[in-house]
């Protein structure tokens, strides 16, 4: 509910902080006194749109914040929620007007757009008055009074959970037939492709093995080469005059020539060294020579074997540049193309039963949907009658409140059913029924919205309704009617009125009387709570006017009595 109203230089306030509580609060007070001007306030607090003439004269900004408590549940809050904006039990709508002409929108001092400001709004509070309605008057809202009137819950979430699955099997549907088109027209593609990767069998993993294998190969191939050179210098397949056994036989052969020639003294000859060194080394590299050649026979050189792993490689990495994907998703690129092409030799069977299902989803959704308009129907009879007998008591005698409900073209159905519906109204015998805000007047709309809200309490989770001079135009018995209709609401949902009807005044659980004084030459708006004294003596001054008698406090002191 409505928990707070704070003002700052709208208009002719300066400086106002209201509390409200629950039941029934009536504001009343002269002409001019300033009434509007605290709907106006409390409109642009709820995003109603900005003029800079509400910006009281000398000052350059007017503020305007509205408190509400609700329940975490509320859906307000879950609209909060969804916006990522602060929820909890207070919800304070603010707005600054400058004189510029532009407005700052906030929500829990979060700064917010005025379309989010005018939706969460519209969630927490109803104004019925002569020249704005919110709420009830709206037939977008109609739909869901009616059902909140006479629908079962249980019923209206079997039809939205039917709407989803009809959507979700003509979704499956939609997507199978696109599949197959675009196999289709890809057939050629599809089959060449998927021969030419089924020849290829590229596996899961395959080129990291492959690339491990080839530097195991290059290794390998490597230190074959370099074994094979080694001999090639040691042992040359041309012998003549080449390596270096030729040059050690070469040089054995010279000093042979004069080893006999020894010393005298029995010292070994030089020369005699120098061949028993040649000989050395004949053995050394002869021994050599055999190492290299059980080394090059141990040496896995396997040259067919690099090749063959390069080509495998290559062709892989050949084959995922063509196709643009990497090496590794080659095998997952294959399979979708198997199953694609096997859409083309199973997707006519496929259709077939996605189809059948998706009919039977929609049979299912407009068995239940035909269901509930029928409900519908039946609740907008009743609704009818109910509001019938309200009218009369409210001077609406002459009116005739009928519901419209149509069955829209299946592109408009949605989870809430196929139909669309309105409340319409004729306020005279003969004329045609129409829109409730283009064929009532101000007065005659606001006792209208007052017998509606009467008969759907209990079908909306706003908590605050404010009626404006609902009791505009009629006086007495209709004005009692009046007032005891709205205490009867009240019981329910926080209202607040603002009234000149005494009989509708007397009926108020609290009541504010808004003031107008001069103070240095300037009108201040203020507002009063009233005590039970005050309130009989306001009661009396609507009833006599300007003089106030004992006949009209004694008068105001009945009507008291019989509302309490």
């Amino acid at each position: 509910m409505l928990s707070t109203l704070s003002i700052r230089d709208v208009v002719l306030i300066e400086k106002l902080d209201l509390t409200f509580g629950p039941g029934l609060t009536v504001l009343t007070g002269e002409t001019g006194a300033g009434k509007s001007i605290l709907l106006d306030a409390l409109g642009l607090a709820m995003g109603a749109r900005a003029d800079a003439g509400l910006i009281r004269a000398g000052c350059e900004q007017a503020v305007v914040a509205a408190g509400f408590q609700v329940k975490l549940t509320h859906p307000a809050n879950q609209l909060l929620a969804e916006q990522g904006l602060d929820a909890g039990p207070d919800i304070l709508l603010r707005r600054i007007l400058g004189r510029d002409g532009r407005s700052r929108a906030l929500v829990n001092d979060q700064p917010v757009g005025l379309a989010l400001l005018r939706k969460i709004a519209g969630q927490l509070i109803e104004i019925q008055g002569q020249n704005e309605q919110i709420g009830l008057a709206d037939p977008a809202n109609h739909l869901a009074l009616i059902d909140a009137f006479g629908v079962k819950p249980g019923a209206r979430e079997a039809l939205g959970q039917a709407w989803r699955e009809w959507r979700e099997a003509q979704a499956k549907l939609e997507r199978a037939e696109a599949n197959i088109a675009d196999a289709a027209r890809e057939e050629d593609f599809l089959r060449h492709t998927v021969g030419e990767l089924t020849k290829l069998a590229p596996e899961a993993g395959e080129e990291t093995a492959l690339a491990a294998e080839r530097l195991r190969l290059q290794a390998g191939e490597k230190r074959a080469e370099a074994v094979a050179a080694a001999l090639a210098d040691i042992a040359p397949r041309e012998r003549r005059n080449a390596g270096p056994a030729a040059s050690l036989r070469s040089a054995a052969r010279a000093l042979s020539r004069i080893a006999p020639q020894a010393g005298a003294s029995g010292d070994e000859h030089p020369a005699a060294a120098a061949m028993a060194a040649i000989e050395r080394a004949e053995e050394a590299l002869s021994e050599a020579e055999t190492l290299l050649h059980r080394l090059a026979q141990e040496i896995d050189a396997e040259p067919r074997a690099l090749e063959a792993t390069e080509e495998r490689l290559f062709a892989l990495r050949a084959a995922a540049r063509k196709h643009g994907v990497a090496v590794v998703e080659l095998p997952d690129f294959l399979t979708s193309l198997r199953v694609r092409l096997n859409q083309l030799e199973t997707g006519a069977a496929d259709i077939v039963a996605l189809s059948a299902e998706t009919a039977r989803r929609r049979d299912a959704y407009v068995a239940a949907a035909e269901a509930i308009s029928a409900t519908r129907t039946d609740a907008s009879a009743r609704l009818i009658k109910q509001v019938a007998r309200e009218l009369p008591p409210l001077k609406l005698d002459r009116a005739k409140f009928t519901v419209e409900i149509k069955r829209l073209e299946e592109a408009g159905w949605g989870p809430r059913g196929m139909d669309y519906l309105r409340f319409l109204i004729a306020t005279n015998p003969g004329d045609a029924p129409g829109a409730l805000d283009k064929i009532a007047s101000g007065g005659e709309l606001s006792r209208l919205m007052l017998a509606l809200k009467l008969v759907l309490t209990g079908g909306s989770d706003v908590a605050s309704i404010i009626f404006d001079e609902v009791d505009s135009g009629i006086g007495g018995a209709t004005a009692a009617s009046v007032g005891e209709r709205l205490a009867r609401i009240a019981s329910d949902v926080q209202v607040l009125v603002v009234t000149h009807s005494p009989q509708v005044a007397a009926r108020g659980n609290h009541h504010l009387r808004v003031e107008k004084t001069v103070s240095r030459s300037k009108a201040v708006t203020s507002v009063v709570p009233l005590d039970e004294a005050a309130r009989c003596e306001e009661i009396a001054r609507m009833l006599a006017g300007e003089t106030i008698t004992d006949a009209a406090r004694a008068a105001a002191a009945s009507l008291l009595a019989v509302a309490s």
